[in-house]
């Protein structure tokens, strides 16, 4: 990402922000002015409006008697008026005091703006008998969009200058975000977003700090995993050495079995450890298909000579994962559990499958019982011929989540451990 991108993005946030203001300016005052002829005179235009209907002569006195009215009326409002001028229903002018004033259109029946020549306006007021009375303020009239517009300006000049703070937190918050990608991409795993508010910004932020802590996880794992796995890889490459000095043309049958044992450990560490890798690096078993459960778990309780209850149970996903599964809970239970394994599956009230293999070992103590899914984790005492390489356990997990279920270790009931192995959705 380019860095100025952010800066660009406030900018678009804010230039947005006061042109719609300014917009809503521009149009609050074109619908003002386009549905209303409202303005500061009209107030002053309708006290002369209701002074002249009682004060002028009637329409068909003389005209002197209305000129004489007129003079009276403009000194009643005591020159608030530059100029008043009293029309016919014909348009003929009939009476006028003060400044010239604009005349009419000819035929004109409302009232309302009068206008003249070089800009001048005046004011029409529609008399009950068709005359028309002109008036005009002493000053010019100012135009009332001037005011409204004004008003309007500063209401935009102060949202645009209280907006710019938030805008910019907002941005900045994107800036760090930036940064902190930017950071990990880099390398630095421990680089992580402040969380600060619970919007949508917030919200990714979380969602990045989620994935950065499960990316930092990954490759903690795989350190733990690669560094776990020489240390591993050490013992039976020694036992092998040593029965290859040892060997002669006349080496023992027991002596060529030992060998045979040590490789085959050997393979299957090797074998597992790929398999791992293989889980953290692919996000979904692949191929999904139907896998049935019962069927599967039959052929590998015969194997490792369990009892097996249970019912056809379903699901989608990988056969061949599943069966290892399986086959690791079954291998772990009969190495720890004193010749008695028996194993059971099941549909869950929430729909889910679930197989349970259980043996009458001496149990999981409560502090280890989420250790001993972890990596090359053996429990205090287990000799390493009896524990396995570590790594069964923590393929079950693996190849559980990756079916959308886990795995659990629970205590048994009259002894011995229960390892629970969840599925998901069953088919």
């Amino acid at each position: 990402m380019n860095p100025a991108t952010p800066r660009r993005l406030y900018r678009q946030f804010y230039v947005t922000l006061v042109g719609s203001l300014a917009l809503f300016a521009v149009i609050a005052g074109f619908l003002w002015h386009t549905l209303t002829e409202a303005s500061p005179a009209k107030e002053a235009f309708e006290i002369l409006s209701e002074l002249a209907q009682a004060s002028l002569a009637e329409a068909g006195a003389p005209r002197e008697a209305q000129q004489a009215a007129l003079n009276d009326l403009r000194a009643r409002v005591r020159g608030r008026f530059a100029g008043l001028a009293l029309y016919s229903a014909e348009g003929e002018r009939i009476a006028a005091a003060g400044a010239p004033l604009p005349r009419p259109e000819a035929g004109r029946r409302a009232g309302g703006w009068v206008r003249g020549p070089e800009g001048r306006q005046a004011w029409a007021i529609a008399l009950p008998d068709g005359r028309l009375l002109v008036a005009r303020l002493p000053r010019p009239r100012p135009n009332p969009m001037l005011g409204l517009f004004f008003v309007l300006g500063l209401i935009t000049l102060g949202v645009a200058v209280g907006a710019y703070p938030v805008v910019r937190r907002l941005t900045r918050r994107l800036e760090r975000l930036q940064a902190s990608v930017e950071a990990l991409g880099a390398g630095d795993l421990r680089a992580r977003v402040p969380i600060d508010g619970e919007d949508e910004v917030s919200a990714l932020a979380a969602s990045f700090n989620r994935a950065a802590g499960r990316i930092e996880e990954l490759v903690a794992a795989h350190k733990t995993l690669l560094a776990n796995a020489s240390h591993e890889l050490r013992s039976p490459l020694a036992r092998i050495r040593m029965g290859i000095e040892m060997l002669r043309g006349d080496a023992n049958p027991e002596l060529r079995a030992e060998l045979a044992r040590n490789i085959g450990e050997l393979d299957a560490l090797i074998d597992e450890i790929l398999l791992a890798s293989r889980l953290d690096a692919v996000r979904e078993p692949e191929p999904a298909e139907s896998v049935d459960l019962l069927g599967l778990l039959a052929e590998e309780c015969a194997r490792a000579d369990a009892a097996l209850d249970g019912e056809p149970v379903t699901v989608r996903g990988d056969a061949r994962l599943l069966r290892r599964a399986a086959r690791n809970l079954l291998e772990n239970a009969r190495r720890h559990g004193g010749g008695s394994v028996e194993a059971t599956v099941r549909r869950t009230g929430g729909g889910a499958a679930r197989i349970e293999v259980c043996d009458r070992g001496p149990g999981v103590p409560d502090h280890e019982r989420e250790r001993i899914f972890e990596p090359f984790y053996r429990p205090a005492g287990t000799r390493e011929r009896e524990g396995g390489v570590g790594l069964g356990l923590a393929l079950v997990r693996q190849i559980a989540r990756k079916h959308g279920g886990d795995a659990r270790c629970l205590p048994r009931e009259g002894g011995g451990s229960r390892f629970v192995l969840e599925l998901g959705t069953a088919a």
